[in-house]
């Protein structure tokens, strides 16, 4: 079969570890009998450079005409708060995730074999095993609330941000929660705040609606600031964590440092109906840009979600996940995972090494 990936190199580091992902995914291609046909999508602080806005009038759509969305990374001092807000980056990532309805962000952390050591937890913590998906809700709650400034004559300048969630919003992220659990170890573990929160307190409501529906699948309520005490203490005991917008942002960033490197973790945000958009957690790293100093296994990892997820393609997954877990097995790493005296290779021969595995 062929399938078309919508390709965003973006900025800094984003095109050269692009371009060992599409190597891999070729090499995958041969071997399974797959064809893929690539179309380069602008977006970014390299759109802002080009056109004079971070988001080109017909990107959404463009991605819409392919099967799955593939970006490297966006952003960089260049394009700062100083920029009006259609320049920047982020308000260009905000746009597709919501343009091509990408409610739900899921960010694998797994403790790769070869990297044990250098998991910040005590030993013993590591050797248990981290395991587990984060589910995020991606385009409600406070990051999309209405805002307000206003003056008051007491307290000064004031300033306000709405969170809000409805049930329908709350309904569709749980239930891929529940989905995802199904095809992993069927325990999800839901985050909010329903002892402040009312919104948190729907949520619940919401969940434990769900849950009925999901009896094969083991459920917990886990109150936001256990939750981030537990990542530290015991992560092995969850399998999937869904929860709302600024707690995930802020919960999955904790679950990629204990797997020892950002550098690693792949993402994937998805919806419905439109195409699903695959990338590393890390950002575009304009300090080593055009060095061949990058880790593309993050991205590659990203890749490896992509022929899970949107192509259905359990078996040519695995292989690309062995074939990273291979290389380093063999004592290959970027700098950003070498410790002393570990040989320290670059982008590209790690994107080779990578390939040779597949």
């Amino acid at each position: 079969m062929n399938y078309r990936i919508a390709l965003i190199r973006g900025d800094g580091i984003g095109p050269e570890i692009v371009n060992e992902t599409v190597k891999v995914i070729d090499k995958v291609g041969e071997k399974f009998g797959h064809t893929f046909e690539y179309i380069d999508v602008l977006l970014g602080g390299c759109a802002t450079d080009t056109v004079g806005k971070s988001y080109p009038d017909g990107t959404a759509e463009l991605c819409k005409s392919c099967h799955a969305v593939l970006l490297g990374a966006v952003g960089g001092p260049k394009w700062g708060s100083n920029k009006p807000a259609e320049q920047r980056p982020e308000t260009a990532l905000l746009a597709i995730r919501k343009d091509l309805e990408l409610y739900a962000n899921l960010r694998p952390a797994a403790l790769r074999p070869a990297l044990a050591a250098a998991c910040p937890l005590k030993k013993e913590t590591a050797e248990g095993g981290i395991d587990l998906l984060m589910v995020r809700e991606l385009t409600g709650g406070i990051y999309f609330g209405k805002r307000e400034k206003y003056q008051t004559e007491e307290r000064g300048l004031e300033a306000t941000d709405l969170m809000a969630y409805s049930e329908m919003e709350i309904e569709r992220i749980g239930r891929k929660a529940f989905e995802m659990a199904r095809l992993r170890r069927k325990k999800v573990s839901s985050v909010d705040k329903a002892n402040v929160l009312e919104t948190s307190r729907l949520w619940r409501s919401v969940m434990h609606r769900l849950a009925k529906e999901y009896p094969d699948v083991d459920y917990e309520d886990v109150l936001v600031d256990n939750c981030a005490m537990q990542l530290v203490r015991d992560p092995g005991q969850f399998d999937v964590v869904v929860t709302e917008n600024m707690f995930g942002d802020i919960l999955s960033d904790e679950a990629s440092m204990i797997t020892g490197s950002i550098g690693l973790l792949p993402s994937a945000s998805m919806g419905d109906g439109a195409p699903a958009l695959y990338e590393p957690i890390h950002g575009s790293a304009p300090d080593i840009a055009g060095q061949d100093r990058a880790n593309p296994i993050a991205t590659i990892l990203s890749a490896a979600m992509m022929f899970r997820y949107s192509f259905q393609l359990p078996a040519e997954a695995d292989v690309i996940e062995a074939a990273v877990d291979k290389a380093l097995a063999d004592g290959w790493r970027t700098a950003d995972i070498a410790k002393a005296g570990e040989r320290v290779i670059g982008t590209r021969q790690m994107g080779q090494i990578i390939q040779e595995n597949i």
